[in-house]
């Protein structure tokens, strides 16, 4: 039985159908990726799948006694709650059925009705662990390297979402949702991230619009399409190739529908010898393809981007001779000299916390250095993605941000109405009238886009562009920085679009330094060089040790956990079903004429099960290996 499914799901909010009769299951050890474009409803089926919002329409069917826990989008609170405090309080509510229990039994009669009611309880807390509460913390909070006495107050924003994921995790969930997990994460911690979430026995449901990310993680992708949910198994790569495909078969259709409909009017509106001799059933027949035709939904129109370029700047833009720059003592610009010659797209790559955006506004003067110059080349026209960001009035509206309170912009000289404008970046018109208050984290980085384009540069500044943008406006965007014919800066996360767009890298590298790279951020990795991390406080990292130690202290388990052992157990014929399947799948491939078949409907998919199948094999042996480990130490205590 599947962990989850939608039987016929319909979610309307006001007049517009976001899901529209939707089906979908989500089965044991999956890893699906919702995709759409921002307010296709990603969110919304997130909610459906947790529970926290009901269906207009259909059902939600679970699994009797199915565990979600999900990772929240926003960080959690910078407080004075310890990470180890903050982790075991999503235990509270196992805790407190646990201490009832053992109230009960301590005051236990010889009522029979008493005795088995207590005895089900007692069942349900050994089937989730609660006997080894204290000892589970323990082992989430180590294998995840936290710095457990250290207060949520003191630690970066990556480290406080890897003590968010413990929190979840601890709980030991069947399904794990992710919404956006990587935004405003460094490479590190999203590195970090996808070894947790490969690692992880359970199914997990994601939303991202990081590609690689996604390629990485994703076993079958969930495309909202017209208020359908469209499964297609495989990987990213491959869901790409196969909707293009089914885009273009889905066009043919609709040109032959359109023909022979055209025909049938034509016969229809022939004259009166032919309205005598008509068939009856040829006329129901053409009321129908109406019909039909009238209830065709079209795909949703592409985003359409333009970047106004200014007139070419001097040859070198930017010129940096020893430049040092330190906050509190510390060191982050370091003796850098750098020149920036026209047309040079660069990529600034490094974790949070080591100086880029500190970097950026020393190149473009809003910082000065505190030893050596900075020399700006001329006619430089400047667009800053970042600054714009921070000067958004949120009490405008759409229109007046982006057009300056006037009804047109202008692009490549001419006017152009700022609605027609604000189309292709995916506001219809009547969205354009709300207010910047209203919108959403991608909307908003779709207004600051739009905003930017309108002027004129030929030095583009872009710092996180990426965040929150669904995956097609990403497409585009880098389709036109391709086109752009001036100097590029981008600070970015997303490994995929610093691969798509620059030709170059700056990258402030372990040790201190920043080097220079020809190449995109792929070709970067090639060095294998290690990036500068942003450690732990001082008194975290004392915390760290200090919680290790008294971990080792603490009254540990001489057993694998209920849930674990079974799963140790089962593993064993888990791997050997995926050998033998995938075992019998080669043996096709290499069979004569399997190539010969048609790609699309017999090769692709067997290629695809078997690329499934050979990831489900890692994971599963090293989850054995793993658990094998674990029973083994445990044994030897």
């Amino acid at each position: 039985m599947a962990l989850i499914r939608f039987d016929g799901v319909y979610v309307e909010f006001g007049d517009k159908p976001v899901l529209a009769d939707a089906s979908l299951a989500i089965e044991e050890r999956e890893r699906v990726c919702i995709i759409g474009r921002n307010g296709a409803g990603k969110s919304t089926t997130l909610k459906l799948i947790s529970g926290t919002l009901i269906p207009d329409q259909g059902e939600v069917i679970r699994r009797g006694e199915l565990r979600i826990g999900q990772l929240d989008q926003s960080l959690p609170p910078a407080s004075d709650v310890t990470a180890r405090d903050f982790v075991g309080a999503a235990l509270q509510p196992l805790r407190q059925l646990r201490d009832d229990y053992e109230a009960r039994a301590a005051v236990l009669g010889d009522d029979g009705a008493e005795v088995a009611a207590l005895a089900d309880v007692q069942a349900s807390l050994e089937a989730a662990g609660a006997w080894t509460l204290e000892q589970r913390i323990d082992r989430t909070v180590t294998d995840l390297g936290l710095p457990a006495d250290t207060h949520m107050s003191a630690l970066s924003g990556g480290w406080r979402r890897r003590v968010a994921l413990a929190r979840v995790l601890v709980t030991m969930p069947d399904i794990l949702l992710l919404d956006e997990p990587t935004n405003h994460l460094d490479l590190e911690t999203i590195d970090w991230l996808e070894q947790r979430i490969l690692g992880f026995g359970g199914s997990v449901v994601f939303i991202t619009h990081d590609r690689a990310f996604l390629q990485r993680l994703a076993t079958r992708i969930v495309d909202i399409d017209r208020g359908q949910l469209v499964s297609w198994p495989g990987d990213f790569k491959h869901y790409l190739k196969a909707r293009e495909q089914a885009w273009h078969d889905e066009d043919e259709r609709n040109q032959r529908f359109d023909k022979r409909l055209a025909e049938e009017e034509q016969w229809i509106r022939q004259g009166i010898k032919a309205r005598r001799t008509r068939n009856e059933g040829r006329v129901r027949a053409l009321e129908k393809m109406r019909d039909a035709f009238s209830q065709r939904q079209k795909r949703a129109q592409s985003a359409r981007v333009h970047i106004e370029a200014a007139e070419q700047s001097g040859r070198k833009v930017v010129q940096m001779h020893k430049v040092r720059y330190s906050y509190d003592d510390t060191p982050l610009i370091d003796n850098l000299s750098l020149t920036i010659q026209r047309g040079d797209r660069i990529g600034l790559v490094g974790n949070n916390g080591v100086g880029k955006s500190t970097l950026l506004k020393l190149m473009l003067g809003e910082l000065q250095p505190q030893a050596g110059t900075i020399k700006h080349g001329t006619n430089l026209e400047i667009g800053y993605f970042d600054q714009l960001r921070r000067d958004l009035d949120t009490n405008k509206t759409i229109a007046q941000a982006v057009g300056d309170g006037g009804d047109y912009v202008t692009l490549n000289g001419k006017p152009r109405h700022v609605v027609g404008y604000l189309k292709g970046f995916l506001f219809s018109p009547k969205r354009i009238l709300s207010p910047i208050s209203a919108l959403s984290g991608g909307e908003r980085n779709r207004v600051v886009l739009a905003k930017l384009f309108t002027q004129p540069a030929n030095l583009l500044v872009l710092d996180e562009p990426t965040n929150d943008l669904d995956v097609e406006t990403l497409e585009v965007l880098e389709e036109k920085l391709l086109e752009y014919p001036g100097t590029l800066i981008v600070v970015s996360h997303d490994r995929e679009f610093l691969d798509n767009v620059v030709t170059s890298t700056l990258v402030f590298e372990a040790g201190g330094k920043i080097e220079r790279y020809v190449g995109n951020f792929s070709d970067w990795l090639k060095h294998n060089r290690a990036l500068a991390a942003q450690a732990l406080p001082q008194s975290a990292r004392q915390d760290a040790r200090a919680s290790a130690q008294a971990a080792t202290t603490r009254k540990q388990p001489t057993k694998l956990s209920y849930k674990d052992q079974r799963e140790l157990d089962g593993l064993p014929d888990h791997i050997e079903s995926l050998e033998t399947e995938l075992a019998a799948l080669r043996e096709q491939t290499v069979a004569d004429g399997f190539y010969e078949q048609t790609f699309e409907t017999d090769v692709a998919p067997v290629l695809a099960r078997i690329d499934d199948l050979e990831s489900q094999l890692d994971v599963a042996t090293q989850r054995w290996l793993s658990l094998e480990d674990a029973a083994q130490a445990l044994r030897s205590r």
